[in-house]
């Protein structure tokens, strides 16, 4: 069963780019991969520009045979890039609380101009947006 989140980064100028994942939205999961792994602006963004993907991994590009139906190992896979998927661009938001108060899916993570991953659950009792850090450290629980 797929937990699906939306991955976004915070624009110099207050608006946000996001993207939709399909698989392991849970901060174990992708909020994991991008806590470790995304941690420059520069790779956030290269990730945002991919348009909406099924899976998130630590690499963005693959280095031989690489599709939707054989992903390479620890590779994103991206609906446009790996399936030929048109509609799948990245969406533009007003603002951080613009994306936060959208349709986040069931998670949503928002690489912050401060260089900090946030975290809100769109059903858990947190109305307002986590440090992801707190969340994995199980200082702060979601639900």
């Amino acid at each position: 069963m797929a937990t699906r989140s939306r991955i976004a980064i915070e624009l110099e100028d207050g608006s946000v780019e996001s993207i939709y994942c399909h698989w392991d939205g849970y901060p174990e999961g992708n909020g994991r991969v991008l806590l470790d792994h995304y941690t420059l602006p520069e790779k956030v963004q290269d990730l945002i520009n991919l348009g909406s993907i099924s899976s998130l991994a630590p690499i963005l590009e693959s280095t031989g045979k690489h599709s939707f139906d054989n992903p390479e190992p620890g590779v994103v896979v991206a609906y446009g890039r790996d399936r030929g998927e048109k509609g799948v661009d990245k969406i533009k938001h007003k603002s951080v609380s613009d994306f936060f108060n959208g349709d986040i899916e069931e998670y949503g993570y928002l690489f912050t101009q401060e260089g900090e991953w946030l975290c809100k659950s769109a059903y858990a009792g947190y109305k307002t947006p986590v440090v992801i850090d707190y969340i994995l450290s199980g200082e702060i629980k979601l639900s």
